[in-house]
């Protein structure tokens, strides 16, 4: 019978001794997570940054603006809590520029050329965040179209982009760089991606110029619909910097791969045209936690976005310091810093 009793109480003893250091332990492990949760906090990956609601002027529906801005929205709530990208569909560069340096938006997607041009009072005020993507110069016609070239829309219907898009002014370029006055030799019509390619099919326009990343996927849409032929712009890629307002480098030679636009003709042939860079763009202003933050979050979507909007998978590290003719901002400058090996 003692011996029974005395078991039951070291039993007893042990039980309580096991739970005592299953505490201890689960105390330790709660500072451990507490402290690794602080580190992770004050981070420049946590949470040091104004929360809320922010703008971010895209581009037309259809486009490849709109579409990159849809997907980053997605990126930047996942890793950026407590931050919401609020899109804004626009006319395309200028009008990003103009929606940013009046405080409308927080941040845009411009070309280097619209930069270049922009003339709005708020200019100085605009830093860039990263050289994303190339856009590419498009002359879309049907493909038994007698237009080989630009000379050839002489008198011809054309979409030019809308008033404030980067697609307007490089169009007005390259009309001038081919010998066209954009407003005499031809019949203007001021249309968005979307406009023009449904007035192509309808027969309404004899051609239409589009900048946007390869490929776009209202082009390819159009493709699948009717027989499109892209016309070669690369002949012209010199004279644009002949051309007042169209230097600080913004143009180069490029060339569309064959498979941009598989279901175009003729079948397997690669476009020379011309390219011009694009930039992340946003105010001296902003906080530069937040575009630290959003900086981040452009450069590691990268390969996500990319394997739905292409052209995003041309953002790359080694370039997107580049953003001449922008300075960057102090909270880009921060995040390159950072990732320095």
């Amino acid at each position: 019978m003692a011996d029974t009793t005395t078991e039951t109480r070291l039993s007893s003893a042990l039980r309580t001794a096991a739970r005592s250091r299953l505490c201890r332990a689960a105390a330790v492990l709660l500072l451990v997570v507490g402290g690794t949760a602080g580190w992770w906090l004050s981070s420049d990956r946590g949470a040091a940054y104004p929360r809320g609601q922010v703008g971010f002027a895209t581009g037309v529906p259809g486009g490849v603006y709109d579409r990159y801005g849809q997907l980053l929205r997605g990126q930047v709530a996942r890793v950026m809590p407590g931050v919401q990208l609020k899109l804004d569909n626009s006319q395309g560069s200028l009008d990003n520029l103009e929606r940013v340096t009046t405080g409308q938006d927080d941040f845009a997607i411009a070309t280097a050329d619209a930069v270049a041009s922009f003339n709005g009072t708020g200019k100085p005020q605009l830093r860039a965040m990263a050289r994303l993507y190339d856009d590419y110069l498009q002359l879309v016609v049907p493909a038994d179209s007698p237009v080989k070239r630009t000379a050839d829309l002489r008198g011809k219907r054309v979409g030019v982009g809308q008033a404030k898009s980067g697609v307007n002014l490089v169009t007005r370029r390259l009309l001038g760089a081919a010998g066209l006055d954009p407003d005499k030799d031809v019949r203007p019509a001021p249309l968005g991606i979307g406009d023009s390619a449904e007035q192509l099919s309808q027969g309404k326009l004899d051609a239409f110029f589009w900048s946007g990343g390869l490929p776009t996927a209202a082009l390819t849409n159009l493709s699948d619909r009717m027989r499109i032929r892209i016309v070669p712009l690369g002949e012209l890629a010199e004279s644009l910097h002949l051309i007042e307002g169209g230097g600080v480098d913004a143009y180069r030679a490029a060339t569309i791969p064959a498979d941009a636009y598989p279901h175009s003709e003729p079948a397997g042939t690669a476009v020379a045209t011309v390219a011009v860079p694009n930039l992340l763009v946003t105010r001296a202003d902003v906080d530069p936690a937040l575009v630290q933050g959003i900086t981040r979050a452009v450069i590691d979507s990268r390969d996500n976005i990319g394997n739905q909007v292409h052209a995003a998978q041309l953002v790359d590290l080694r370039t997107a310091v580049y953003t001449d003719p922008l300075p960057l901002h102090e909270g880009a400058r921060r995040y390159y810093i950072s990732i320095k090996p």
